[in-house]
């Protein structure tokens, strides 16, 4: 539980001299209008405490001399904006309720006004990542607190689609940085001394920059030569790298390389914690994962790193009942648009030290074994050779099954007609064979040199891809597609792509015969092995619906109709 204490209110006289500091400050450098401060303070609810960022970088409170919660970057997306907070060590998190977003005109006659935020992430224990709605032209964004001291952004604010958005400390020393705004073309790897690495604190200071070699450079991601004092000062939280282009500009970066880090190649780990783990990257996705979380526990899947792209449902209290039930499940946000292939990237990276092998497939996607059958057995089968870094593994599509509403027990149990034909596939990769690169196409990577690739035999192994779920579930998908080289369902770009559903066009409105499209055969054989291995007896409901009580009660209560009328 966060704790929600409130700060210490300062004395009257101290905030006398505060507020007449503050708006001198606002009036003069940010255009913040008095009918704006009277907006603010009339609030009986606003206590006084200010914190002021005009020209401090630190956020320092003006009630005291401890530094304060401040506002270290804020990223504008299509739809919201991102605010990252930084907090002094102890202090404790604030929740949704604590904060408001603040719209700001610099236009006299134009009030500002509050909204709550969409959603807020923590980070860790020192950061968080407020979400709040795009403000409208014209108007800067700030957060105010319940107890009335506002939070303004003293830097810059940068667009999400020219930015360093992500970096880390590969186990060589070598910086990864994640990259958009290079507009590199996918599946190619670009000459690296075109470009350089740059690590400091303020990109406007020239002179206090360290700029490093680029080793490889392909897709979004970088990868440089990490300074030895850039190593040493690691442990002082908040060094940034960047990337230019030389004779470009160097481009803004909120990736900071910070403590935690485990520094120097180290001892080769001859045994790893997990034979099999799972990477996938979610938004909206929390009522399915319990779900897929379980079903592959069960045929050996050990340990899932869910990467979330800015969900604002319930997947927080999903994950941790998921982990309170022993599953080795852990939640990254991960809210950079189009971002998939650096993310799985990022994945692969972070799941290297502790497993051999791991599969990257999405939350609708179930791996389906021979009966008898486990991942581990089918793994060795195709790994023999000590030079297999990948397993290529065959997808089918399954679409609606005649279903209009989402099924109640769970998708592989409610859908059960597809497609004839498999398409595509989605990959089981051991990490240590991965190109230095790091290039992926969303499910499978590029390979170090001396390693191969093999297609799962079908026999033994396929995927049933609930890719054309009921219209409710499949219309999220217009919203914004995820992959980096895919076009977004509502974009005309590639209206024939296989990425698209065939003869949908590109507005989400829903066909007269959905329920009954991409039906071509029927196959139980997933659901058959669910129902045997996980539905209750006694109450006839699955381990992912135990949540969902009165549901149990209804299920039991139609079985016992159905009973008494046979």
């Amino acid at each position: 539980m966060k704790d929600r204490r409130k700060r210490d209110v300062v004395s009257w006289s101290r905030f006398f001299w505060c507020t007449l500091f503050f708006v001198v400050s606002c009036v003069l450098f940010t255009g913040f209008s008095f009918s704006t401060f009277h907006l603010l303070f009339q609030r009986e609810k606003f206590r006084p405490e200010i914190v002021s960022g005009w020209r401090n970088p630190a956020m320092q409170a003006i009630s005291g001399d401890s530094p304060a919660v401040s506002i270290r970057d804020m990223v504008i997306l299509p739809d919201q904006v991102l605010i990252f907070l930084s907090y002094p060590p102890s202090t404790p998190l604030f929740t949704k309720e604590d904060l408001h977003c603040l719209y700001l005109s610099p236009n006299a006659s134009q009030s500002a006004f509050v909204q709550p935020p969409d959603y807020i992430n923590d980070q860790g224990v020192r950061d968080q990542i407020v979400r709040c709605p795009l403000n409208p032209r014209g108007f800067s964004i700030s957060l105010i607190l319940e107890s009335g001291a506002l939070l303004l952004h003293p830097g810059p604010t940068h667009k999400w689609d020219s930015l360093v958005y992500e970096a880390t400390i590969d186990r060589d020393n070598t910086t990864v940085a994640f990259v958009k705004g290079l507009n590199l073309r996918p599946d190619k790897v670009y000459e690296p001394s075109r470009f350089e690495c740059v690590y400091g604190w303020d990109f406007r200071k020239p002179r206090f920059l360290l700029r490093a070699s680029v080793i490889t450079i392909a897709q979004e991601i970088v990868r440089c030569e990490t300074p030895l004092s850039v190593l040493n000062a690691l442990q002082n939280d908040g060094i940034k790298v960047s990337v230019r282009a030389k004779g470009s500009g160097t481009l803004r970066s909120v990736a900071r390389l910070g403590i935690g880090f485990s520094l120097g190649p180290g001892p080769e780990v001859s045994r790893k914690r997990y034979d099999m783990c799972a990477c996938t990257m979610v938004r909206n996705q929390a009522r399915f994962l319990k779900e897929w979380v379980m079903y592959h526990a069960q045929i050996g899947v050990q340990r899932w790193f869910i990467y979330d792209n800015n969900s604002d449902d319930d997947i927080d209290t999903v994950i941790d009942s998921l982990a309170d039930a022993n599953f080795n499940i852990s939640k990254r946000v991960w809210p950079w648009i189009k971002t998939q292939e650096s993310g799985f990237a990022h994945c692969a990276l972070t799941a290297r030290s502790s497993c051999n092998w791991v599969a990257f497939i999405d939350v609708d996607e179930f791996f389906h074994l021979r009966l008898g059958s486990s991942l581990h057995e089918v793994i060795s089968n195709h790994s023999r050779p000590k030079q297999i870094g990948e397993i290529r593994v065959a997808c089918h599509n399954f679409g609606p099954s005649g279903l209009s509403r989402i099924p109640v027990e769970g998708v592989t149990v409610g859908y059960t007609c597809r497609l004839l034909a498999p398409e595509r596939h989605k990959s089981i990769v051991r990490p240590e064979a991965l190109n230095s690169t790091l290039i992926n196409v969303v499910h499978h990577f590029h390979l170090r040199e001396g390693f191969n690739c093999v297609n799962a035999d079908r026999g033994m192994l396929v995927i049933n891809h609930y890719k054309y779920q009921v219209w409710e579930v499949f219309k999220e998908k217009f919203y914004r597609r995820v992959a980096t080289y895919v076009a977004d369902w509502q974009n005309e770009q590639n209206v024939g792509s296989k990425d698209r559903a065939p003869g949908l066009g590109t507005k989400p409105v829903e066909p007269p015969d959905w329920s009954s499209r991409f039906c071509e055969v029927q196959d139980t054989g997933l659901r058959d092995r669910v129902v045997l291995n996980f539905k209750d007896p006694v109450t006839n409901i699955f381990p992912w619906q135990e949540g969902n009580k009165k549901l149990g009660e209804i299920l039991v209560q139609e079985k016992w109709r159905v009973q008494n009328k046979m």
